[in-house]
């Protein structure tokens, strides 16, 4: 029981983060998990997260916004429209996530909407921070910003699959 809290709050929460830090990189991960089987999702409203389709569209979705990224005309991500979409990918991962793990989705929402937000501004406020006092171009902390999104992703999916 305590172990099953503990993957709930750990999990679900950290796959709302990553959604802050690159929106469609958590659920390219779960959509992957999904369709190799990890995830219990078959029979339930989410089952589209295995189809091959999903995965392709959101792989792509999640390659071309790293890329997009690194553009000099990429737009300030705690703008309205990019926070308002992490918010609600962060709620639609977690509902995800919650639903594999046979728990209630609202709840999984709130936990994704919750780390998304924190992942949006954290992710914002360190990346410019590390910038300035590193003296660094961006596009280097901007990789290890997108590394660091796609190992909490598939980190937090496999607490989900487990």
């Amino acid at each position: 029981m305590a172990i099953a809290m503990m993957s709930w709050l750990l999990a679900v929460p950290l796959l709302g983060l990553a959604t802050g830090l690159r929106c469609m990189t958590p659920i390219a991960v779960l959509c992957w998990f999904a369709h190799l089987g990890y995830l219990s999702v078959q029979g339930t409203w989410a089952s589209w997260t295995a189809l091959p389709i999903s995965v392709a569209v959101f792989t792509l979705l999640a390659l071309g916004e790293i890329v997009n990224d690194k553009l000099p005309r990429a737009g300030n991500r705690t703008a309205p429209f990019p926070l308002t979409a992490r918010i609600v990918f962060g709620g639609l991962a977690g509902s995800i996530a919650a639903t594999a793990m046979s728990g209630p989705e609202l709840e999984g929402a709130l936990l994704g909407v919750a780390g998304a937000v924190f992942g949006d501004f954290a992710g914002f406020m360190l990346r410019r921070d590390l910038v300035e006092s590193i003296g660094c171009p961006d596009w280097p902390v901007a990789i290890a910003e997108d590394l660091s999104a796609i190992l909490c992703a598939i980190f937090a999916a496999r607490i989900v699959a487990s």
